[in-house]
């Protein structure tokens, strides 16, 4: 049996041991020694050196190693990051990696890397296979929904649930097909679902490309899951890098694409599709030959396209926009200077600025009012690549727009209908029920400008750097032509009871010297609605007045109880400001309100410098002096150490938190941060806001179901695109308007949780609440907001139409049906600040006792 006694042997010598290595070993404990010392004296670069050498010449310490070489690597990476080292920061997680493959924590704290510095495709990749490896691990999957809501964006749910759309593109690319298009390029493919439809029509060969990382691997999963892995292929690149042959063997006869955003030109589709006539098309159709043949011949799916607008007043735009106030928390606003949005349309943009933002119309709260009829305002032919190449450089064109109600204006609106060929087409107009917004285009003016009818608003329309550029640049009112740029920079007022005296003034603005340039600064939209939220900034002023107060009374009873033995100690803590420190997100008012109060030192935690010399300006119209503002992050090394004691003497008498964010969620590390600042308070200090209490409803809404969730096969033409796409599903829907919202309230609303700041021990994780259905049907999410407990009496709402924040809602994987009468029972748990609820049916109210 010589075979037999061939496998012994080598099976013999698979097993033999290779022989101890003395230098090896000592090499080994030596830098393990090293490794632990350097830990122990908090060299962690060095530490990490020796665990790498380590780990590399005897992997069998690698379970004895692990949580130090983590704890090292952490560190480590932190202190690379403060020093700006990014580039040697990722090689030391490779290296991590290379030893730990399959190590969730490591590769959740990789990922949490990358998505901070902007690399968000690569960040869920590693979230993703983090929770492969350990799909409990809620840091990895908390992190994962936060970069789903970037790389998958709602639209994307909502767009594959249009049934509709889909079939429109469906038969436009089936009837090109059929004429002689058997040759496919799909720019942009997203699921890969234009690109599927074209080979379910029978194209001979099919591309796409894609240049989303997460897109793309998701369409390759998505093809080959409907059997065309074979036979369509998807390249991971720009379709402008794309060359022939290198990339596709030839010209290709149609492309199809869909790289429109609200403004129609936003995602480039005139430098794509000017590309590809150049180099990825076969020549566009000059007539048909004898035969009628168009193979030879190429095309584009959309042909076309409309774009239209009108005039709208629309209080919500206005808001997120520019200064609607005179007077906020008691400050007077005059000497703020110029305040708006970084979306305008301005005659010479920079890169700050964007030409136009998005709003669904039909859900904005309060409301619109159109001021013109729609108007046409481009044509665009994707089927003529020199009026394509021509688009950049045409005139800037006119238009006239009669005004056919009062109002005041706030922006121009604009939508499109999209020709996808002679027969089909798809309107994002706002009275469509559709995935797309509409684009918004504000005007900005310091007090605005009323609109009257026998007015004609002129709009000029341009398409420079080949976006869609709107701009409202004047009015003819009684044969005058009033121009609104110079009246951005006058006091020209919105509305005059005599409309001679109102005429004159206008047209006295225009001969205003404009040499004296108004101070201007650029505040966010959310940073605008804020600013315009008087409610909001009242109650802080309230609350904060109420607090200086008590701790007055408190000094001077301290004072007077210290009469008989005078102490310097007491004398000095009564004689000193109070100190506030707000460290507000962004742009805030507070610790100016703060210092109006008198006998306080406030401190800001804004950092742009314009955005400080707008405090500053209003500090000195307010009379405060600057010696009672300063700005904290001046004083600190990093954002990172923003709370810590004023002096070494002194404790702050309140502190602001920004607790909730303008999605709607609760902000990250907000409890850890409350935790800080309890211990940074002098006797009688406050954090504000000490209580937050979540509210929260039953409602059945299909509207956040489609938004959430690709719903089957039908909407998607049978092809199965819903497993694939739904893994980027979140459990919490955010920047909802809830008061606007497509939905049946199921209950009242009831209280879900509740948050406080200032006494930890008041807190909780899991609360379990009963609701009772008010009426029957669909339970499919639960909204939730907040009151904002300043003190005990005062509060704010995020719920309000003034309010500067929107709204969330959990959405349930299953919805539940359920009767009037009938009680849910709710699981709520809280962790790191992410809310998640849990919902099932209790067959009778006895169960619920």
């Amino acid at each position: 049996m010589p075979n037999t006694s061939t496998r012994q042997k080598h099976s013999r010598r698979t097993r033999r041991r290779r022989r101890a290595d003395p230098a090896r070993n000592e090499l080994v404990s030596s830098s393990l020694e090293s490794a632990q010392q350097c830990l122990f004296n908090q060299d962690y670069g060095t530490a990490f050196a020796h665990y790498l050498l380590v780990l590399n010449l005897a992997p069998v310490f690698k379970d004895f190693a692990r949580e130090s070489f983590r704890f090292t690597l952490f560190k480590w990476a932190e202190e690379l990051d403060s020093l700006g080292r990014i580039q040697y920061l990722f090689d030391c997680y490779e290296q991590a990696l290379e030893l730990f493959p399959d190590d969730e924590v490591i590769l959740n704290s990789m990922g949490e890397h990358l998505f901070r510095m902007g690399f968000r495709d690569e960040a869920a990749g590693y979230f993703h296979k983090a929770l492969k490896m350990r799909p409990d691990y809620p840091e990895a999957r908390e992190n994962f929904y936060r970069v789903a809501n970037w790389l998958v964006e709602r639209w994307h749910f909502f767009m594959l649930n249009d049934h509709g759309r889909n079939q429109k593109y469906q038969q436009a690319i089936q009837k090109a097909v059929q004429k002689g298009c058997n040759t496919v390029l799909d720019i942009g493919t997203g699921t890969g679902i234009l690109g599927m439809c074209a080979k379910k029509a029978g194209a001979a060969e099919v591309y796409a490309c894609e240049l989303s990382k997460t897109m793309y691997e998701l369409a390759c999963e998505v093809v080959s899951a409907n059997g065309m892995d074979g036979s369509i292929k998807i390249l991971h690149m720009k379709s402008l890098e794309m060359e022939v042959p290198k990339d596709i063997p030839h010209r290709v006869s149609l492309v199809v694409t869909e790289t429109v955003d609200a403004g129609l030109f936003g995602e480039g589709i005139i430098e794509s599709l000017i590309h590809a006539w150049h180099h990825l098309l076969l020549p566009p159709k000059r007539g048909e030959n004898e035969f009628g043949e168009q193979s030879a011949t190429g095309r584009v799916i959309p042909a076309g396209a409309t774009v239209f607008g009108m005039a709208v007043e629309c209080t919500e735009i206005r808001r997120h926009h520019r200064l609607c106030v005179t007077k906020v928390g008691g400050l007077s606003m005059a000497a703020a200077g110029e305040l708006h949005s970084p979306v305008s349309c301005s005659s010479e943009p920079d890169d700050s600025m964007e030409p136009y933002t998005t709003e669904r119309l039909s859900r904005l709260p309060g409301g619109y009012k159109p001021l013109t009829e729609p108007f046409t305002a481009l044509n665009i032919d994707f089927n003529n690549v020199q009026e394509l190449e021509g688009l950049s450089s045409r005139e800037v064109q006119e238009i006239r727009l009669p005004v056919i109600q009062q109002g005041e204006l706030d922006a121009l609106a604009v939508w499109f209908q999209l020709h996808l060929d002679e027969e089909n087409s798809l309107s994002t107009g706002p009275q469509e029920d559709t995935c797309w917004e509409q684009a918004i285009y504000p005007f900005h003016s310091a007090k605005g400008f009323v609109l009257k009818p026998r007015d004609e608003l002129i709009v000029e329309v341009s398409c420079r750097d080949a976006y869609l550029r709107l701009c409202s640049v004047a009015v003819l009112r009684d044969g005058h032509k009033i121009s609104l740029d110079k009246l951005m920079d006058s006091q020209y007022p919105v509305s005059n009871p005599n409309p001679e005296a109102e005429l004159c003034s206008a047209l006295a603005c225009l001969q205003t010297d404009q040499s004296q340039a108004r101070d201007f600064c650029m505040l966010e939209c959310s940073e605008m609605a804020l600013l315009n939220n008087q409610d909001y900034h009242q109650s802080f002023c309230t609350a904060l007045a109420k607090l200086i107060s008590q701790l007055k009374v408190k000094c001077q009873n301290q004072e007077r109880g210290s009469a008989f033995q005078p102490g310097p100690a007491v004398a000095t803590r009564c004689a000193s400001p109070f100190y506030v420190l707000d460290v507000s997100e962004g742009f805030s008012l507070l610790s100016l309100i703060a210092a109006s109060q008198g006998h306080v030192k406030a401190f800001s935690s804004v950092e742009k410098k314009k955005q400080q010399e707008v405090l500053k300006r209003l500090a000195r119209s307010n009379n405060i002096s600057e010696q009672h503002l300063e700005f904290w992050l001046n004083n600190t090394e990093d954002e990172q150490g923003m709370l810590q004691r004023p002096s070494r003497e002194k404790l702050w008498s309140a502190i602001i938190l920004d607790c909730v964010e303008t999605c709607g969620l609760i902000r990250q590390k907000l409890m850890e941060k409350a935790s800080l600042a309890r211990c940074l308070l002098e006797e009688g200090g406050r954090i504000f806001p000490g209580k937050i209490v979540v509210y929260g409803m039953l409602v059945e809404s299909e509207t956040l179901l489609l938004e959430s969730a690709v719903q089957g096969q039908e909407p998607t033409l049978g092809f199965n695109i819903a497993p694939f796409i739904n893994q980027f599903t979140v459990p919490v829907h955010v920047f909802l308007d809830f008061s606007t919202l497509e939905c049946r309230h199921l209950s009242e609303s009831v209280e879900l949780f509740v948050l406080n700041l200032m006494d930890a021990n008041a807190n909780y994780i899991n609360r379990e609440v009963k609701v009772q259905a008010t009426s029957a049907g669909r339970i499919t999410a639960i909204p939730f907001w907040y009151h904002i407990y300043l003190d005990e009496e005062i509060s704010v709402s995020t719920l309000g139409q003034a309010s500067h924040w929107k709204q969330a809602a959990v959405v349930l994987q299953q919805p539940l049906e359920v009767r009037a009468g009938e009680w849910v029972r709710l699981a709520v748990k809280l962790h790191k600040s992410t809310i998640s609820i849990l919902a099932h049916i209790e067959s009778t109210p006895e169960q619920m006792e």
